[in-house]
């Protein structure tokens, strides 16, 4: 069984993400992969500290069993979809920050990518793209992109449009794809 993770990568109250995370779920699961089981990871419910910060003693043991789960988790997958929002052309500081706690646990994985913003997320996208390269992680081509404009209405109900389906059929059949080749490389 291959497990892929859906990455909610945003924090944020009032988020966007929860609804693009569980289209995408859903999505997936519509698929009806027979040998593919798939995952939300929200990384709300990861209270990772900043990276580097200071802890105060009596937030050590919290802060160290949430930066181990959330590489366990992380871990647990042979796959991922990052969902993330474009902030400032780039990725939220949350899920960089989450991103900067991986190493090994994610090597030699694959990763796919839905944004949503102002242009879809695409340059959310090319910013995942390097840290993940860094972290050994082949990303795919194909990526889902929504636009706060059209595929949400006033900026906050998601209604994706119906043309989004083939790119997220061709980006999940990327993932499933190098997500087995990638597990024959780590064994």
């Amino acid at each position: 069984m291959l497990k892929i993770g859906i990455v909610l990568g945003s924090v944020r109250q009032g988020r966007n993400g929860e609804a693009v995370a569980n289209w995408t779920l859903d999505f997936a699961n519509k698929r009806n992969d027979a040998d593919v089981q798939y995952e939300i990871v929200d990384l709300a419910d990861y209270n990772l500290p900043f990276l580097g910060a200071a802890i105060p003693e009596a937030q050590q043991a919290e802060a160290e069993a949430a930066i181990k789960g959330w590489s366990e988790k992380m871990a647990s997958f042979d796959g991922y979809i990052f969902v993330t929002p474009e902030y400032n052309h780039a990725i939220g500081g949350a899920l960089k920050n989450a991103t900067d706690y991986l190493n090994a646990e994610v090597n030699n994985k694959a990763a796919g990518f839905v944004g949503y913003g102002s242009l879809g997320g695409t340059r959310a996208h090319e910013n995942l793209r390097l840290i993940l390269g860094e972290l050994q992680v082949a990303d795919v081509r194909t990526a889902v992109t929504f636009s706060l404009i059209s595929d949400f209405e006033n900026m906050s109900v998601f209604k994706p449009a119906d043309y989004h389906e083939a790119n997220a059929n061709q980006m999940l059949d990327q993932v499933i794809a190098w997500s087995k080749a990638l597990k024959t490389v780590r064994g």
